[in-house]
């Protein structure tokens, strides 16, 4: 059985960042043993897979408590930060196969120990909410119309559809309690993989905060999600709360749990147009850092 490297991705600070138990060579694992680590640590999981074609350089598979999913941006920059931990990444950048799509990896060292890891996202689709929708939204979140910015409730998409929800400030930010069944039904009904609320810290210095509320994966908020941040950034975009150029965008995440968290993502543009984003952040291995051993032949864990 193959050693679980537990790393906290997009950290602030050196501290927080979200856990993401990682399995650098799952090859010996089959999906059931994969969502095993993840129900035995509580926190999405990489895998990594040897590709299964030559425009790819390897496979990722991730999982939650209680399923598999598609992608999973900050277990992807978990992966590809361990991978370059243990010397085994091929130089330049990584081609990657996750069930969204292709992603490229773009890993470089900075020290000792220490690599800036940043990903590809494809460009974001944003659309608002009608009147209904945004209502049985608010009535998730336990808020009122006064709760809430000026602004339209989105769900946006670069790989999973998040829902963006623009609160008056940090602090309605930081005092939502949505019960998970809530979350989950609002989710449901609108077509969305979470709810991803925020609120504006310094508009001009592009600096955020979010929480997100994910729809249906086994624990009730996570402290960093790269998929809804880079979401968000189109978001920011087409409601016009930043400028249409490259320079990063700051989202903080995870506050209310104690684990402030860190995503940067900077858009990609071509003759004015946006074309896809780069989600990056830093990576520590968690001091909490344990091993999974062993597995019994029905694939649970057993270590």
């Amino acid at each position: 059985m193959p050693p679980v490297t537990v790393v906290d991705v997009f950290t602030h600070a050196g501290t927080g960042g979200n856990p993401c138990p990682v399995v650098s060579d799952a090859r010996a694992l089959d999906a059931e043993a994969m969502r095993g680590v993840a129900r035995r640590y509580g926190h999405e999981s990489g895998f990594a897979l040897p590709a299964d074609d030559p425009a790819h350089d390897l496979h990722l598979r991730f999982f939650v408590p209680n399923h598999e999913m598609e992608m999973c941006a900050h277990a992807t920059i978990g992966v590809l930060w361990v991978l370059a931990r243990e010397g085994r990444l091929p130089e330049g950048a990584v081609r990657i196969a996750t069930g969204s799509g292709s992603v490229t990896g773009f890993v470089s060292p900075r020290g000792a120990d220490a690599w800036s890891v940043a990903i590809t996202q494809s460009v974001g689709r944003v659309r608002p909410l009608t009147d209904e929708q945004s209502a049985a939204v608010q009535a998730a979140l336990g808020i009122g119309r006064d709760a809430l910015a000026a602004r339209p409730v989105h769900n946006a998409v670069t790989s999973r559809v998040k829902t963006l929800v623009p609160m008056r400030d940090a602090a309605a930010l930081n005092a939502l309690a949505p019960a998970s069944d809530a979350v989950e039904a609002a989710c449901t009904r609108i077509g969305s993989t979470g709810l991803y609320p925020y609120a504006v810290l310094d508009g001009p210095a592009r600096l955020f905060e979010a929480r997100q509320f994910p729809r249906a994966s086994g624990y009730p908020e996570d402290a960093a999600t790269g998929i809804a941040a880079a979401a968000l950034a189109f978001g920011l975009l087409q409601d016009g709360l930043i400028e249409p150029d490259d320079r990063p965008i700051r989202i903080l995440q995870g506050r209310a749990m104690g684990r402030l968290s860190e995503i940067r993502v900077r858009l990609g543009f071509v003759d004015g147009r946006p074309v896809g984003c780069l989600l990056e952040g830093d990576v520590a291995l968690a001091e909490s850092a344990d091993r999974v051993t062993a597995t019994d032949e029905g694939g649970r864990i057993a270590g």
